[in-house]
Order: C-alpha cells, then structure tokens, then sequence
C-alpha cells in the first residue's frame, strides 16, 4: 500500500527542509506501507513516539496488553496486511505473550514494538528496562532486534514488516530506546519485497498425478487456504476430483463451505481417530496445514496403510516435520490455480453427502437449554454470510454441528488453544470490517481471560453482539480428564467457575446486555441483539445459561 501523491510530497518537502527524526521516518514508512492503526496500551518508555502524533493515524486503545494483540490479530488476518502494535518494556511484553504465541500459531503479521528504558542509563539496570528485551518473545516471533543504532530504528521497521508479511506469515519484535526517537535519521526508500513464492512446479505435477490416479480422495484444509484467499479455487479443485473435504484439527479459519455437498467435517487432534476417519481414502492431499496436528499422545501410523499422503503448505518448516509422503511449500492458492490449469482426471461418482445432524430440542421443563439447542438458535436468527469470532472450545465439536460457516473469511478462532484472544479479536474484525455486525462467540471461562475488550468496544461504538456461553465451569477441562485417568464423576481441582454475572461486568463497562435462562426467550433476545440495534449504536452482550 502506498500514501497518496499531496502525501508523498509533504514528504519529499520535509525531509528537504528540516531534520527528520526516528519519529519522522517511522511514521512515514508505516504510512506508506498501510500501518496506519497502532493498537497499543501506554506506558513511559512508549510515550516519546507518540508526540506529534498524526492526524491520519489511529491510536486503538486495549486496557491490558493481551487485548492489544489479540485485536491487532483480529485486524490483521482480516485485512490481509501486518498491524503495528506497541508495548511497553518486560512486563508489557510478558502481559501480551499468551497472544503473541497465539499470533503465532494465526501465522498473523504483526509488527510489536516495545519501548525500553534510554540507552544512557541501560548500563545500570534502570526500572523498567527489559535485560535482553529481544530473547523475551522467543520462539514465538519470526526475528527480534534492537537496533544498534538510534538511526537505524526506521530500517529495522522495514526489514520486520517485510520479515512478517513473508509467508508463513508472523509476529516480528522490535525494542526501541525511549531516548531514540528524536535522534536524526533518514528516510527509507521506498521497497517492494516479494511476499509469496509459487511451489515448485515438478512436486506440484507429482501431486497432481496422484490426484488423477487415485479412486477415492480426500482433501484435508488448513488455515492457510483463506489466508492465501484460496477457498474458491479449493472447492474447483475438489469438485473436480469429487473429493471429500475434511477440515484440519485445529484449523482457526474457513476453508471450505461447510454447507457444501463434498464437505465431510472435522478431523479431531486424535492420530487413530484421523486415520479411522480417513480409512476409506486412498488418496490425502493436506491442502494449507499440517500433516497432522496431535493434542495427546497416540500410536499406529499417521496416514491409513495404503494411502498415499500428498501436501500443500506455504511453511517449509511444517513440511519438513511431516511425517512421510510428499510436500510441496509455497503460496497455496498459486500451487492449487497449477493444478487446476492441468487436463481434467477421469469423472468420479460423487462421494454421499454427509449426514444432517438431527435437530437439538428444547429442554424439559426446569432444565438448563443445551449447547446444541442455543448454537441452533443462534444459527436460525443470524445473517448465514455474517462473521464470527470463536473461543468457546469445549463449545467447538456443537458449533461445528450446529452453526455452520458457509463462507470463507466469516470465521475466526485461535490455533494455539490459548485463550485470551476471542473477545479483542473481535474488535480488530469489527474495525477492519465497518459496517459489518460481529458475533463473539465466548465461552464463560474464556471470557475472563480478555473482558476488558469490551470497554474499548464501547469506546469506539463497535457493532459487535459478544453471546457467551455460561456454563459455569471449565468445560473442556472437565470433558477432557478422563483421557488423563480421572475416573467418571472424579472431581478435577479448579475447574467450577460459580457467581459470575457477565450482563453486570458488561453494564460496568457501558454495554448493554440480557441473560437468558429460559430456552423459549432466547431467539427473541438474540434477534434484537443482532438486527434491531443501530451499526452505530455500539456492542451489546447475550449471557446464555446452558448445561
């Protein structure tokens, strides 16, 4: 992305007639590639860029450091560009690394900046300095600098957003000096850095052989296809192929629509239930993830006996732990537009369609509503093309059934299992996508994680209805202890969540908001929630007492 040409020239005109700062050219730059939204929480070592600061540029405020991130991931990933975020030293960073590791996983470009104490008194250990500030985020940021140089702060800006915008895509962390930014620097010329590569064509033309060869395949879809903008041409290649299409374990985007006749569902993070799963097929080509991604210990082989596993994927490092078959690495939706520019295969009967869950009921009467029959009703009342925002993971398998998401770029959750992210990326959504309504889909416990979301929500009027989840404990935890011998019934510590009221924390922070506890007022809440309030009117908040 460029500045406009009076921009441009201003410029030009500057840097002719005074001195520019760190400040100038970093500003300039971050403008010029489209970073015009720093999300940020302020602290000391911070306030020196922020002087000055520019009328074109948007400051996006997040009352705890993880809501920053988690909304710069949410902008992100759904404008397709990296997002500048700004921390403050140590204790700031170590506040945001649950969604760092989780932007991460997202394979999300973010720039984070973090301030440090003056390189006059870092000899001295002053407070608030960060000791070895670029070890701190590690591993889980592409590159980590701080620069040598106050003048070379600006370079490193580029270098990092050039860093994160190269697939696979990521966070990149950058410590700057509070006393760098009104030292001089130059302006960064201007650069274009390619950020895709298209796979090698000759491992392209061995997949696409074994695609046409086989009798019975199966795609499997990762993120990566709606990262690349792929979805499209994905289903083409899998209605040439009459192939059944699976989604990845652990997949935080829509890939495929999962209201087509060839969609199969969900693999589970389970090794012997992927391949019971996909015993019938003699042919898996991993399209944009993992091959595969496991939460518990298993065994047996990774793929059927006498399946031949083919994979796609834009991270080399992925492809390089996988476990056999062959892979090629580049831009997914470059190397899937190779293979449909191939002669047509042989047609195929079409696989069966997959089975229609039966319809969740109402409870009886004194019984909490099910998960099941209040993601049904959710799914009944909201625009079918709207988007949502997930972290309700013990909610997941039920939404996958009950809610289903029909188009790509309208979904969003964490690949990393940590939580803390739903709720602020939400927000990054909203703001990325004006005049859309949100739905955050937020599990009870989740929510605790990030609820200072929704002050900033409020402040800036985001059309976003948060519906939670309240099942007053952690559900997932609990559903989940016996694969670690808990016996049935067997109390695991720590994971009853009693007393909390989510319409007075929400009311506390200027949102509106309703608990339903009856199943028979649920669709009517959720219908005023979602269409009858205003775009402009701000977020409002759906608790949901379920079993």
């Amino acid at each position: 992305m460029t500045s406009s040409a009076p921009q441009q020239n201003q410029a030009h005109a500057k840097e002719q007639s005074t001195r520019w700062t760190v400040r100038d050219a970093v500003i300039d730059f971050a403008r010029r590639v489209g970073m015009t939204s720093i999300f940020a929480n302020p602290g000391s070592t911070e306030l020196p860029m922020f002087r000055d600061f520019p009328a074109d540029f948007r400051y996006v405020l997040g009352l705890q450091e993880a809501v920053v991130v988690g909304m710069a991931d949410g902008y992100a990933q759904t404008t397709g560009n990296a997002a500048f975020v700004n921390l403050h030293s140590a204790a700031g960073v170590g506040n945001a690394m649950g969604n760092i590791f989780t932007a991460f996983r997202n394979r999300t470009p973010l720039v984070v900046t973090a301030g440090q104490q003056a390189r006059s008194i870092l000899p001295f250990e002053p407070f608030l300095a960060a000791t070895q500030a670029t070890e701190l985020p590690k591993p889980y940021v592409k590159w980590s600098i701080e620069p040598a140089r106050a003048q070379d702060v600006p370079l490193a800006i580029a270098r990092a957003y050039a860093i994160a915008m190269q697939e696979p895509r990521g966070p990149v962390f950058v410590s700057i000096p509070a006393d760098d930014w009104d030292q001089p620097a130059e302006r960064v010329a201007d650069r274009e850095v390619a950020h895709i590569m298209r796979p090698d064509p000759a491992m392209l033309e061995r997949i696409g052989t074994v695609l046409d060869a086989c009798e019975r395949p199966a795609f499997v879809v990762g993120g990566a296809v709606d990262r690349a903008d792929a979805a499209a041409e994905v289903v083409r290649l899998a209605e040439r192929h009459s192939a059944r299409v699976y989604v990845a374990p652990m997949t935080g985007r829509c890939s495929f629509p999962e209201t087509h006749r060839l969609f199969a569902g969900f693999l589970p993070a389970l090794r012997e239930r992927i391949v019971e799963l996909l015993g019938a097929h003699d042919a898996i080509f991993v399209i944009g993830a993992p091959a595969f991604t496991y939460h518990v210990e298993g065994s047996g082989p990774h793929v059927p006996p006498g399946s031949r596993l083919c994979q796609l994927i834009d991270d080399p490092g992925v492809a390089a732990w996988t476990p056999q078959g062959i892979a090629a690495v580049g831009n997914v939706r470059l190397g899937v537009q190779d293979l449909l520019a191939r002669a047509a295969p042989k047609a195929r009967e079409l696989p069966a369609p997959r089975a229609v869950a039966p319809r969740a009921l109402p409870p009886a009467r004194g019984e909490r509503m099910s998960v099941a029959f209040a993601l049904q009703t959710l799914a009944e009342v909201r625009d079918p093309d709207g988007i949502v925002v997930e972290e309700a993971p013990s909610s997941r398998p039920i939404m996958q059934t009950y809610l289903p998401i029909a188009r790509a770029g309208t979904f969003l959750t964490m690949d990393s299992g940590g939580l803390g992210y739903g709720m602020p990326a939400a927000l990054g959504v909203a703001l990325a996508r004006p005049g859309e309504r949100v739905i955050a889909l937020i599990g009870d416990g989740s929510s605790m994680y990030s609820i200072q979301a929704i002050w900033s929500a409020v402040q800036m009027q985001l059309p976003i209805t948060f519906v939670i989840l309240n099942n007053t404990r952690y559900a997932a935890l609990q559903d989940f202890a016996p694969v670690f011998g808990f016996a049935p019934g067997e109390t695991v510590q720590g994971t009853d969540l009693p007393g909390l009221d989510f319409v007075t924390i929400a009311a506390g922070m200027g949102c509106p908001g309703a608990r339903v506890s009856e199943a028979a007022e649920l669709a009517d809440v959720l219908r005023r929630a979602l269409t009858e309030r205003d775009l402009k009117s701000g977020p409002t908040l759906v608790e949901a007492i379920v079993a």
